[in-house]
């Protein structure tokens, strides 16, 4: 049996004291509990997800009941986390899973990596925390950790950089215990080894580490070479009968897939489609949102109709203004909708 790291033994001893042990998606063996967290906690910090999680629990508890829900629902429970894709893939792996596998989890990280939307690290997580088998993940936290702690030159992106981090993975994993190492990795980089003002006087790898040793910790890992990002601007009607709101449900796929929102484009040309009559307009103040590949300005226009007036077209809904921040849009939208409740206390 080859010897374990120093690395590997210090992050396990320390995970074991003072790591974390007490979020809501610990202390399990539900492989459906654990897939859940490692899908949101993608992109999401921990605070942000845990309220999410626990409601997303209350209504889909097991693989079997999100499977059978509506995109729709599901789409409306994950509304204000953001990148959408993520909750369109959850619910596809659900019915993969019900439909191929029995409703039970594979308990390899090959097979799981097969499922929808479950990339190597995820896959890894979960066959590590459900069911105790020896893979290595690399996430973004873990290779912030490891090209800090290694002195691993270039974007961790690049194709030979990724690589050379993920050899390294692999090389690192301990025999035994790979729940603490795995959950150490994640803690390490979620609490210590963070993006900016990383604690290094507590981190129990920092006598090895190259960047706290050279004081590089600003450096590594290098940063994604940057690109102009690009500009977009759109307009958005918040029609309004003065109790309710006008939403539309966005098409499966694209931004914000299967969201209601305001209908979107020229007010005019909007009001003309649905064939309403505006008695009174106005624009909102306009603000960006930033998405990963692009920044939005959002134009909200408040156009009130009639109260008599109706919309036939498929897909629209009117929605109580009181309540129409909750009914599973986006957090852009959220803003926007505010605004209107605001103007109508």
């Amino acid at each position: 049996m080859a010897v374990p790291h120093s690395f590997t033994i210090r992050l396990i001893a320390w995970q074991k004291v003072a790591g974390r042990h007490d979020l809501p998606w610990q202390n399990t063996r539900d492989p459906y509990r654990i897939w859940l967290s490692e899908i949101m906690l993608q992109q999401t910090q921990v605070a942000t997800v845990v309220p999410y999680y626990q409601r997303f629990l209350a209504s889909f508890p097991d693989v079997a009941a999100l499977a059978a829900a509506p995109i729709e629902a599901v789409i409306e429970h994950w509304a204000g986390l953001g990148y959408y894709a993520r909750a369109r893939n959850l619910h596809r792996c659900a019915q993969q899973i019900v439909a191929v596998h029995a409703g039970k989890f594979p308990k390899s990280s090959e097979q799981l990596v097969e499922l929808p939307g479950i990339g190597r690290s995820t896959a890894a997580a979960v066959a590590a925390f459900a069911f105790g088998q020896r893979a290595a993940i690399l996430d973004g936290n873990v290779k912030r950790v490891l090209c800090r702690h290694f002195g691993i030159e270039g974007f961790p992106g690049a194709a030979p950089v990724d690589r050379a981090l993920w050899q390294l993975a692999e090389s690192l994993l301990p025999e035994s215990d790979i729940e603490a190492y795995t959950q150490g990795l994640m803690d390490l980089g979620a609490t210590l080894c963070t993006r900016g003002r990383p604690r290094c006087g507590y981190c129990p790898l920092a006598a090895e580490c190259v960047a706290c040793r050279d004081g590089r910790q600003g450096e590594l890992p290098q940063a994604k070479p940057r690109k102009a990002v690009p500009e977009r601007s759109s307009s958005f009607v918040l029609i309004s009968d003065g109790q309710r709101l006008l939403l539309e449900r966005r098409p499966p796929s694209g931004l914000w897939g299967g969201l209601l929102v305001p209908p979107e484009g020229e007010p005019a040309d909007v009001l003309a489609r649905l064939g309403l009559h505006v008695t009174e307009q106005r624009e909102l103040t306009p603000f960006k949102h930033v998405f990963t590949h692009f920044r939005l300005t959002l134009q909200p226009v408040l156009c009130e109709v009639a109260t008599s007036q109706a919309c036939a077209e498929p897909g629209l809904e009117w929605v109580e203004i009181a309540k129409a921040a909750d009914a599973g849009v986006p957090t852009p939208i959220r803003k926007l909708i505010r605004q209107v409740a605001s103007a109508a206390d």
